[in-house]
């Protein structure tokens, strides 16, 4: 590494969105970055963190007080996973790489962008750092559709064991052995198996979740699996109705018809519990219409409204599900984005970040031709 070549000062910001304990980096993966020479790592303080910050300095990190982000030195590129803290309109004068959830027109997406240009900042979309064949580098799908389907199945277990009550808060577990544990034995009570169909189950996000079911023993023909040559035809399906368990997983990137209507749920049905893991909740394109707003780990199952009484029907729209398993699924994303991490440094050149910040300027000149 030549002694003139500028240093690339990598800054984790602490997350504030509540019961999120994911990183975008790993202390492992800050360990790779800091040997390989010509990174600086800065981590901020987190008590919600799922890697301690001793396991961060532990290999060479610079540890601060969380927040202290925005006095961060402007060539700090602030790292992070979800939305920056709410009711902050102040101008972002840095580069950030996050999931920022503006690109597809999600409620908010131009006061999101707009702080980006008040400051003169530049935003890396983690959704839209994209190889040469259009995929993403790094995501948490496989992880989000195997903690998609274990709430779902879950929450169709409470259904069945109590009856009328609400749904427990979701804690993190320590790893996966215990989540699938704890759903086999609640299986096991009910003495029967649900029917659950997997929405996009070729992708990353549905395996994830087809992985889950099979690994929590729900026998293959209870396991429908579903993509695009199964959707072809066009919703609203009525398959969907006849399975106990929906879980959602596609990729949204343009308008289709619906899946499920109102007039569907309100009819005779078997379904009970939908999960929907893509959680387009804002999306003018959202194509489970039934709902609009996203639950969380501490009401993680909204009612939906419906004439049929004798069938209530529950969904889950937590839109940072791999944080029930936050260590492993930190590990992997940081793993799979640590290659595009390292041509950070020629980030000017290296495609998959040209590509992301051309993005972000064709969403901003996008702000004045649009309305909503």
């Amino acid at each position: 590494m030549s002694s003139t070549t500028p240093i690339t000062h990598l800054w984790l910001r602490e997350e504030t969105k509540p019961m999120e304990h994911r990183a975008a980096l790993s202390p492992d993966v800050c360990k790779k970055l800091l040997s390989h020479g010509g990174f600086e790592i800065t981590v901020e303080e987190s008590k919600d963190r799922t890697f301690a910050d001793s396991e961060y300095v532990d290999v060479g990190c610079k540890l601060v007080p969380g927040g202290s982000w925005r006095n961060a030195p402007k060539d700090a590129i602030i790292t992070g996973l979800k939305e920056l803290p709410e009711n902050d309109t102040t101008p972002l004068p840095h580069t950030h790489v996050m999931f920022a959830h503006c690109y597809k027109r999600q409620g908010g997406w131009k006061d999101v962008l707009g702080r980006f240009v008040a400051g003169n900042g530049l935003l890396y979309d983690l959704e839209f750092l994209n190889d040469e064949n259009g995929r993403r580098v790094a995501a948490f799908g496989f992880y989000a559709g195997f903690t998609g389907a274990a709430v779902g199945i879950d929450a169709w277990c409470h259904q069945q064991l109590h009856a009328g009550e609400k749904y427990p808060l979701i804690t993190p577990y320590p790893n996966e052995d215990v989540l699938i544990g704890e759903t086999k034995e609640k299986l096991a009570k009910i003495g029967k198996m649900p029917k659950i169909m997997v929405m996009g189950a070729l992708g990353r996000c549905g395996s994830g979740a087809v992985s889950y079911a099979r690994k929590a023993g729900i026998p293959e023909e209870n396991i429908v699996k579903w993509d695009m040559a199964e959707t072809a035809k066009g919703g609203p399906f009525q398959e969907i109705m006849n399975v106990d368990i929906f879980v959602n997983c596609i990729y949204l990137s343009s308008q289709i018809p619906p899946f499920v209507t109102q007039q569907q749920i309100d009819a005779d049905r078997q379904l009970s519990v939908i999960v929907d893991v893509s959680c387009d909740t804002t999306n003018p394109f959202n194509p489970i219409p039934i709902y609009n707003v996203n639950t969380t780990f501490d009401n993680a199952l909204l009612d939906i409204k419906t004439t049929n009484t004798a069938k209530p029907l529950q969904l889950c729209s937590i839109d940072h599900l791999p944080t029930m398993l936050p260590r492993e699924a930190s590990n992997q994303f940081a793993l799979d984005l640590l290659p595009t991490l390292l041509q950070l440094p020629t980030r000017q050149t290296a495609p998959v970040w040209t590509r992301a910040e051309k993005l972000y300027h064709e969403k901003v000149e996008s702000m004045a031709a649009t309305t909503d």
